[in-house]
């Protein structure tokens, strides 16, 4: 909100320089933003009064006029459409500085001589207008400095509020604020009652008490909307940002400057039976007085009449019956709207006005009839007319109840981190108008403070709210700096489990880079990527590719893929531990009464790769990532983790690969998938390589596995090579397991080395080599003893899946 310093100060005079007093709204939370001059830098400009206008001989666009300036008579040429015999205005002398370091001088135009200049606002600065001269009322007197004159040695300050601050966006607002800061008096205005002279009204009804609890009305006939806007109302709402419109207008946006209450003129003679005030139905339009033409949806609170809509509550008015050059009757609307039915309107279509500014923040509901008061006295002094009475359409129910909330002192001092005097609470409560209702003092909380908020501060709903009060009357900068002193306890930590930021540190390693997603996916690509699950629905998304929670991680991990490989990157290694999200039954959406068992969360750990297997380098290979790349990667986490029961069958799924897919199984138990994706989805994601990727759950593997002292043996230890031909569809994991419980304690290693199709292997079938290693912990083993161990092991081989030596 922009105002203007001078007129600030007319409410509230505090013994302050202006960067103190600046320094102070700032402090107390009204940041200031901006300060800038209220008019260029000039000097030697004067109040003049045009004696008389002539014709000039040799141009028929300039005027000679004889200008009295306080010292005589001065002829100037003037070229403004507007000059005229008796017009005040603002005259350059010989030798006056003007904005840009323009300095008068006399001067011959088309042979008549000029001795000084009849100025615009442009030219000197206070605004845009450069059509015609600037025009002063007649109370200007004749000869004075026009600085002294306007003011103009003033400045108009820019202040950042934050939402719940909306008693502030007003004149009145921040007087009573510096009042407050400074403990001055503030002067404020008086406003008495207009007596109505005619009997007219016009019927309101409210449809949607909800919405708007208290609706005024004034209908005041005989306005003459022909004339200007005095220059004092002009320039106040220049200086506060605000162009002049027309008197009306200007009217109802100066009390709004002024009190905070945003009003609005409807031509009387346009509205037709009635004002009803309503929610919107499906298929409403309006053309507002933008021109601007909206579709109504069933969410937006209007004003009504017979005809249909005529405003958008709170926002902007309808162009069918807004004040025209001939409106003679005009029907006066201050009404109280609350802020949930305004909010996130103006947004919706497109718009941002200082009434909606004001009305979403919340407006005080208590103004109402002191506005519409002063509204019609300024309207009556500057276009006429004769008032009606003030009719208003109330639901006492639905208005705001004012707060009443209790402060603790001991509260107090825990949240402020010093000791406060209780003097000194008094003093900050009562100069903030707060009606203390009881002051006790209790053992456990010390002095106790009920008091009762003033309709203005719609903001203070609980105790942390008072403490914020008190703490900035009191002063933030006379609250000491001290470092928290707190005994810290030692955290108790799980032997069975290791950290999760150990595990990211250990996949680090591993030349993986972490990724951190979002939980809210597009539902498009979490259905491409987890087929046929249902997914958690966001009642207030923040777009739409982000408005279901992911049930895998795969959504976001393939998006970082994606945006890696456009960026030329040709080798992407990533992991994610995140949550995921799984609806409980019966649940379409999140945010039902604030119920978090609605959703079952689970923690997993998520892997891709993409790109070459290696780093680019001379000495090093070229293939890309396969299947044993996830899969290696795979068993050195649980190596890690120390777990050893570990096994993979194949699996079937939607989004793998019919023949790179595989299930991983803790002691039996599935925890998890790894793989390579479906070419299809990969099509569909158009990603130029092949995506691999694994999802384990993240307690699977950051549960200890149980660790056992074994000493190692003295004695050496042997291998033994065997090359196996097996059926096709035999797995080594199938062929380790016979060897296992076979051998026993004996084997110390398996490993495959060789897989081999070709010449002299049927195609049904493949050749497994395998090396044996084997020792015994208290013993060399011999040839017979070797010799025996390798026939019971093809002998089990041959029994348990039809083994063969090659």
């Amino acid at each position: 909100m922009k105002f203007s310093e001078t007129w600030l100060r007319e409410w509230v005079d505090p013994p302050v320089h202006r960067d103190e007093l600046l320094e102070q709204l700032t402090m107390a939370g009204l940041e200031v933003d901006g300060v800038v001059p209220v008019s260029g830098a000039f000097s030697g400009v004067v109040v003049a009064r045009v004696a008389s206008v002539e014709s000039h001989p040799d141009a028929d666009k300039l005027a000679v006029c004889q200008v009295e300036d306080g010292e005589g008579s001065v002829q100037v040429v003037c070229g403004a459409p507007n000059v005229r015999a008796g017009l005040v205005t603002a005259f350059a002398r010989v030798g006056a500085m003007l904005p840009g370091d323009f300095k008068i001088k006399k001067a011959k135009l088309r042979g008549v001589e000029s001795r000084g200049m009849l100025c615009s606002a442009a030219e000197l600065g206070l605004g845009d207008d450069h059509d015609g001269i600037l025009e002063l009322g007649e109370g200007a007197a004749v000869g004075a400095d026009l600085r002294e004159t306007l003011k103009l040695d003033d400045v108009s300050v820019d202040v950042d509020l934050t939402p719940n601050r909306g008693d502030c966006l007003s004149l009145r607002g921040l007087a009573r604020e510096v009042g407050v800061l400074n403990n001055s008096a503030v002067s404020y205005p008086e406003i008495a009652p207009v007596t109505a002279v005619v009997e007219d009204v016009f019927p309101v009804t409210l449809e949607a008490p909800e919405g708007c609890p208290r609706y005024l009305g004034r209908v005041i006939r005989g306005i003459d909307t022909n004339g200007d806007s005095p220059a004092w109302l002009k320039e106040r709402l220049r200086r506060c940002g605000l162009r002049s419109i027309d008197p009306v207008v200007d009217v109802t946006n100066y009390v709004m400057l002024e009190l905070g209450q945003p009003m609005h003129a409807f031509d009387l003679r346009q509205l037709q039976q009635g004002i009803v005030v309503r929610m919107a139905t499906s298929g409403e339009k309006l053309t507002l007085l933008d021109g601007k033409e909206v579709a109504l949806d069933e969410d937006t609170l209007l004003i009504t009449d017979a005809g249909g809509p005529v405003a958008i509550a709170g926002v902007m008015g309808g162009e069918r019956s807004g004040v025209q050059p001939d409106t003679v009757d005009v029907f006066l609307e201050c009404a109280f709207f609350a802020p949930l039915a305004v909010s996130g309107t103006a947004r919706r279509y497109g718009l941002h006005t200082d009434a909606s500014h004001r009305y979403e923040r919340g407006v005080d509901s208590a103004l109402q009839h002191q506005a519409m008061e002063r509204a019609t006295r300024l309207l009556l002094d500057i276009v006429g007319g004769e008032a009606g009475p003030v009719t208003e359409t109330v639901d006492p129910e639905k208005l705001p109840v004012r707060a009443t909330v209790r402060l603790r002192e001991n509260r107090l001092n825990q949240l402020v981190g010093a000791p406060m005097s209780t003097s000194d609470v008094d003093e900050a409560l009562k100069r903030l108008d707060f009606r203390l209702l009881d002051r006790d003092v209790t053992e456990r909380d010390g002095v106790c403070w009920t008091i009762e908020a003033p309709s203005h501060r719609f903001d203070i709903e609980r105790e942390a709210d008072l403490v914020e009060e008190v703490v900035r009357i009191y002063g933030y900068n006379r609250v000491p700096a001290r470092r928290p002193v707190t005994d810290l306890a030692l955290r108790a930590v799980p032997l069975g489990q290791s950290a999760e930021a150990d595990l990211k540190h250990f996949l680090a390693s591993q030349g993986l880079q972490e990724a951190v997603t979002y939980s809210f996916v597009d539902p498009k690509l979490q259905d491409l990527l987890d087929p046929g699950t249902r997914s958690v629905a966001l009642a207030n998304p923040m777009s739409s590719e982000q408005s279901v929670m992911r049930t895998n991680m795969l959504a976001g991990l393939v998006g970082a893929l994606q945006l890696n490989m456009s960026r030329q990157q040709e080798r992407v290694r990533l992991f994610e531990v995140g949550l995921c999200f799984q609806p409980a039954a019966d649940t379409d959406s999140v945010g039902e009464a604030g119920d978090r068992s609605v959703v079952r969360q689970q923690p997993l750990l998520a892997i891709v790769l993409s790109g070459a297997s290696v780093p680019e380098g001379w000495n090093q290979g070229r293939d890309d990532v396969d299947f044993f790349d996830i899969k290696g990667l795979m068993d050195q986490v649980f190596d890690w983790a120390g777990l050893v029961d570990v096994s993979y069958v194949s699996r079937r799924d939607d989004v793998m690969h019919p023949g790179q897919a595989a299930t991983v199984l803790l002691a039996g138990r599935p925890v998890g998938r790894l793989g390579r994706l479906h070419p299809e989805v990969e099509t569909r994601l158009d990603v130029p390589r092949p995506i691999y990727f694994l999802e384990v759950e993240a307690g699977a593997v950051l549960r200890r596995g149980t660790r056992k002292y074994q000493a190692f043996s003295r004695y050496p230890s042997v291998r033994r090579d065997l090359a196996l031909v097996v059926d096709e569809q035999v797995t080594a994991a199938e062929i380790e397991r016979v060897v296992r419980e076979t051998l026993g304690s004996v084997l110390t290693d398996f490993r495959v080395f060789d897989v081999y199709h070709g010449k002299g292997i049927d195609s049904n079938e493949k050749s497994l080599a395998v090396g044996l290693t084997l020792q015994d912990p208290s013993a060399t083993l011999n040839e017979d003893q070797i010799a025996g161990y390798t026939e019971d092991v093809l002998a089990a081989l041959q029994r348990g899946v039809n083994a063969r030596l090659r």
